[in-house]
């Protein structure tokens, strides 16, 4: 056997950091080349007793087992089994999976609200009040899912929902509010009506299902009726669903391909879109003359649906005085989903003046 030839320290590190390829031919003592100490190179750990660890084991021990995301603390292991998971699904599942979550987030989100809304409605049943809450806009604006969100933790036996069809022969003899009247709200109830008597100002306007006689003295005494009702302690609430033209058509086109909502569309949302100019002159005039200070419009802007309900429940939260169960829950509504009809009227008002339009002609 060869005997170790001793190298100076100096030397011994002159030849670790050359560019020798055969190292066969140079023999250094291990306290000069040391592993841990020559570049490109990691030592190997130990545990307390000094013996070696196994590359895997080791990597495992220096493994972080949480990770902090958006100030939470997240196991490690619950994000690797997400990850596995992910590899698993395919992309139809991944997108069902992530809509899934998001929805929940979004019930989760609604859910202390619900609670205030029920709180609210047992305090209108201990005082015996009566609250009607309207729901106009445009078509696939978004009020019929509002409503379900609103009630869906109500009591039955404490609200209804009216959603009126066509009029009878019957009831096209009779005065107009008559049909709407009969489902008013008893002492402790409330009554919300998916499209109300202002049907005759936006629908049978636009495409004349009224005269023109009929619509003018529903207008001139529109503003008088709901100062009756509301001089009879009734809580009135009137919500305008304000969506873009986009925005419908896009859900227009779910509806037709989509069979569990193919029942939505009927022969007047068809021609929503082509009449789009129409609406947005019925929604003006209507504004404009029953948008009273006892009685005002709330427009609702509902591209995003989940946003216009979290706000409508706000809105209506905040008309009534009652005990809130969370007073740190944020009850102001976003000034950017609820709009005053006032300051609706305002920006149609400059819209108009930007165009070169006079009050009567229609908002291109």
């Amino acid at each position: 056997m060869t005997k170790t030839q001793k190298v100076p320290p100096a030397v011994g590190d002159k030849l670790a950091t050359s560019s020798v390829t055969d190292s066969s031919s140079v023999l250094l003592p291990t306290q000069v080349f040391k592993p841990s100490e020559h570049a490109g190179m990691t030592s190997i750990p130990r545990d307390k007793k000094g013996r070696f660890i196994k590359r895997s084991t080791a990597l495992q021990q220096d493994r972080p087992q949480f990770i902090t995301i958006d100030n939470e603390s997240v196991p490690v292991e619950e994000l690797a089994k997400l990850w596995r998971l992910n590899k698993v699904l395919s992309t139809r599942d991944l997108n069902f999976v992530s809509d899934a979550v998001k929805r929940r987030i979004r019930e989760q989100e609604l859910m202390p609200y619900q609670a205030e809304l029920v709180q609210m409605q047992k305090y209108l049943i201990d005082n015996k009040l009566k609250m009607i809450v309207l729901f106009e806009g445009r078509d696939a604006a978004g009020k019929g899912g509002t409503i379900r969100a609103i009630t869906r933790h109500m009591n039955q036996r404490h609200y209804r929902v009216v959603a009126l069809g066509k009029p009878t022969e019957r009831e096209l003899t009779q005065w107009y509010y008559q049909k709407f009247t009969s489902h008013f709200p008893s002492a402790g109830e409330i009554v919300l009506f998916d499209r109300s008597w202002y049907t005759r100002a936006m629908v049978e306007r636009v495409f004349g299902f009224c005269t023109q006689k009929e619509y003018k003295n529903f207008m001139l005494g529109v503003t008088n009726f709901e100062k009756d009702i509301i001089r009879q302690d009734v809580v009135l609430i009137k919500l305008y669903f304000s969506v873009t033209k986009e925005v419908q058509s896009q859900r227009f086109d779910r509806r037709k391909s989509d069979p569990l909502r193919q029942w939505k569309l009927s022969r007047v949302d068809m021609q929503a879109q082509d009449r789009w100019n129409d609406f947005t002159q019925v929604k003006y005039d209507m504004l404009k003359q029953t948008s009273i200070p006892i009685s005002p419009w709330h427009i609702l802007r509902s591209d995003n649906k989940h946003l216009a309900r979290l706000n409508t429940m706000k809105l209506i939260l905040n008309q009534i005085p009652y005990k809130k169960l969370n007073e740190e829950l944020d009850f102001i509504t976003n000034p950017e989903i609820v709009i005053s009809g006032a300051r609706e009227l305002e920006l149609l008002e400059a819209e108009r003046l930007k165009l070169g339009l006079a009050p009567h002609q229609v908002i291109v």
